[in-house]
């Protein structure tokens, strides 16, 4: 039995680095997202600045703080066999809940998953000592700290209103004496901003950055004996005066001397406090529980005392974490930072969701996000009622977005949102923390910083009439998740914890191996995912402005849709005739992401047509033709899909070999088509275009002789409907994706000539 116990501390190590890996990869949002989304600084900076604070931290971190040891459960209550089922209850829990949300993109709190997992797993043993004792369910407070998970979900309760509600006016008192123009305004304004902003960062750094570290109690000659954390109990209006002063002197000498950027500072040293605190205080997060575990491990191997017997109250007293593993501990995650695909994916959810910009809309509507969104529309009116026109003209105007004057050769990639609200982002983070750790509030990192995020995007009007109701489903879909990790942790870890306990010997291997499996999978099917999104084949929209650069541009989507669709039509035979139900069903869902790339493409139409030369209208004619008829390929492709997966799946009759050998030699004709057509178009050969086009009659004929066969088989042999009414189908969409397909072309061809023409004219001119 003691070998066990060996091999759950070395499970614990390991789950440790597993933990920090997927730890920061969540939380990476929090202090990565505006600098990102601004695009104030090069992002090899930004993670420069973000390492140094994620170090800095990492190393002076408090080390274990009380949450791990006895902030949720009584120690004394507990034997070390039964600590030791809580701690590998916890950490498979936490590694698994935390990878599950990387995966998806979606930030949640590391705070509260290890929190309630530690309620859950603790409640479980309790529980069980509880029913072996033939106590009753109320001996339960005797065992855990209720009180603690009642202040979390105050917290989560408090966090998401508060923040978001601060986070809204800062941002609109800002933008309206700030406005879109404010690198414009006088020296004067951008410095007493940039003191307000940094002042804010500073008492950030010192009230959750340094106070909870080793060295904030300790007692400095240059303070009169009195440590860091006595002088900002005491001393917090002078400090924060002193500093406000400074600051804005100091900012007011860099802008007018230096002409340095003061926002650009701002979301400099906003990034490295908000990556301090986070290294410094959540650390315990991913390595407080393994760390306990050991020292429970160690005392336990001295005392020379039975397991069963051995009881763990001296986990109440404060002991110090070894630098040695905080450093290990630093390092692990600043390699994380800078190289998990899975962080960019977080972080992505809240730039989309916040951006000032069109962009892919992740989340569908649903009735809360259109409720919100009629209600906010209702406020709005009733406002332009009670306020005078003139004073709407005017916030109007402070909110007005200036029109950038970009070559139309060039493209862009433009920041999510501009510097002020970066900063401001950064700035009531910082000062919302800061109240709450001033208040002992237990505040989540992760929630204050998404929901001041959402805050100043409504007031910033980023969630306008095209999307307000897609980013407010968002935040909800975000705010959910939230909620369902406190749930999902209590009872996950609550479960492991009982089937650890039934068989410590057996279910500790079978978990740890389950876990291994589920993280492995998870990791192979998030990197399909990200190479299907970098796939060669996949549609991009046409940025040209001329009809001749569009032709040009579009021979790629065509030749890409050919390829996929000839991939596609071939499956669903295949699968048809050898009834392979897994074929088609993966089948159906290429489909999809096809017509749902087409669709996208459709959806940027208004950009495209926006950006076309006077002279070259035409070529919005052009393109919007070719777009419908690949809307009707893929419609067609679609279609097949279906009726051949939803034939097969409901176990019907296999069709005939006649029927199977007649479809084969449609589609190997098919597949000669698609493939001569993706050549043309690959090796822009368009006199070829016209030759593919004369052969349109012969495929058709081939294809309605088919159909007059079928017919034939049914009047004399056939006894199936649902095999006739399936080949019917097919032969018939395949008539419809033919016409489509040579639509295409034909559209293609003519808009070739026709721009050709006018060039022979000039050169017969010239």
């Amino acid at each position: 039995m003691d070998n066990i116990y060996l091999l759950m501390i070395v499970a614990l190590a390991v789950l440790a680095i597993a933990d920090l890996v997927v730890g920061v990869s969540n939380d990476a949002v929090n202090f990565l997202n505006s600098a990102i989304g601004s695009k104030a600084i090069s992002f090899k900076t930004i993670m420069i600045v973000a390492s140094v604070g994620v170090a800095v931290g990492a190393v002076f971190s408090s080390g274990m703080m009380e949450v791990a040891r006895k902030g949720i459960f009584n120690p004394h209550e507990f034997m070390f066999s039964e600590i030791m089922i809580i701690f590998m209850a916890v950490m498979i829990t936490d590694i698994l809940l935390l990878d599950f949300f990387n995966s998806v993109g979606m930030p949640t709190s590391t705070t509260v998953s290890i929190v309630f997992e530690l309620l859950g797993a603790s409640v479980a043993i309790s529980l069980i000592k509880i029913g072996h004792d033939g106590g009753s369910f109320s001996d339960l407070i005797n065992y855990i700290n209720t009180s603690k998970a009642a202040e979390i979900i105050f917290g989560i309760l408090l966090s998401v209103v508060v923040a978001f509600s601060v986070g809204a006016f800062v941002q609109w008192v800002s933008r309206l004496l700030l406005s879109n123009n404010f690198e414009k305004k006088a020296s004067w304004v951008g410095a007493l901003f940039g003191g307000i902003a940094l002042t804010s960062l500073t008492y950030f750094i010192f009230i959750k950055g340094l106070k909870g570290m080793a060295f904030g109690d300790s007692a400095l000659t240059i303070l009169n004996g009195n440590s860091i954390n006595d002088l900002l109990a005491d001393q917090v209006g002078l400090v924060v005066l002193i500093s406000l002063i400074f600051w804005t002197l100091l900012s007011l000498l860099l802008m007018t001397v230096f002409k340095v950027n003061i926002y650009k500072l701002i979301i400099l040293v906003g990034t490295f406090a908000l990556a301090l605190a986070f290294a410094g205080n959540d650390l315990v997060n991913f390595i407080g529980v393994p760390i306990a575990g050991w020292l429970s491990y160690s005392t336990w191997v001295d005392s020379g005392v039975s397991a069963d017997v051995f009881s763990m109250g001296f986990l109440a007293d404060k002991v110090a974490t070894p630098t040695y593993l905080l450093v290990g501990a630093g390092l692990i995650m600043v390699a994380t930072l800078w190289f998990s695909s899975k962080a960019k994916a977080v972080v992505k959810t809240s730039l989309d969701l916040s951006s000032q910009s069109e962009t892919k809309e992740r989340f569908q509507p649903n009735f809360l996000s259109r409720g919100f969104v009629r209600v906010a529309v209702l406020a709005s009116q009733m406002s332009s009622y009670i306020l005078p026109e003139s004073w709407q003209a005017k916030i109007d105007k402070q909110f007005e977005t200036p029109v950038l004057k970009l070559k139309k050769d060039k493209t862009y990639e433009l920041p999510a949102f501009d510097l002020v609200r970066a900063a401001v982002n950064l700035m009531v983070a910082a000062v919302l923390i800061s109240i709450a750790t001033s208040m002992k509030l237990p505040l989540s990192t992760t929630y204050v910083t998404f929901m001041v995020a959402m805050g100043t995007s409504l007031a910033d009007r980023a969630w306008g009439a095209e999307s307000a109701v897609y980013r407010v489903a968002g935040v909800l879909n975000v705010i959910g998740g939230w909620f369902f990790t406190a749930f999902i942790a209590f009872i996950a870890a609550a479960i492991i914890a009982y089937l650890l306990n039934w068989n410590v010997s057996i279910m500790v291997p079978v978990l740890l191996l389950l876990a291994t499996i589920l993280l492995v999978r998870n990791y192979i099917s998030h990197n399909k995912k990200s190479k299907e999104l970098k796939a060669e084949d996949s549609l991009t929209r046409a940025e040209s402005s001329s009809i001749q650069g569009v032709i040009h541009e579009s021979t790629n989507n065509i030749a890409n849709v050919i390829k996929r669709g000839n991939r596609i039509y071939t499956n669903a035979i295949n699968g048809l005739a050898k009834q392979d139900l897994s074929l088609l069903k993966k089948n159906k869902k290429q489909v999809v992401k096809l017509s749902d790339e087409i669709d996208e493409l459709r959806d940027n139409i208004f950009y495209f047509i926006k950006n076309l030369d006077e002279s070259s209208v035409a070529a919005s004619n052009f393109y919007i033709n070719v777009l419908g008829y690949l809307q009707d390929i893929t419609q067609s492709l679609e279609y097949i899909s279906k009726i051949s997966h939803k034939h097969v799946n409901n176990n019907h009759k296999k069709l005939k070999f006649s029927q199977i050998k007649e479809l084969k030699e449609v589609d190997d004709r098919f597949e000669r088509l698609f493939q001569n057509i993706k050549a043309a178009f690959d090796t822009r050969s368009f006199e070829e275009i016209g030759v593919i086009l004369g052969r349109k009659k012969e495929i058709m004929d081939m294809v309605t002789h088919k159909i007059q066969k079928q017919v034939e088989r049914t009047r004399t042999e056939e006894s199936s409907p649902k095999n006739t009414t399936l080949y019917f189908s097919v032969l018939l969409e395949t008539k419809d994706l033919l016409n489509a397909t040579m639509n295409l072309l034909e559209e293609y061809h003519n808009a070739h000539d026709s721009s050709v023409e006018p060039a022979k004219v000039t050169e017969a001119e010239d």
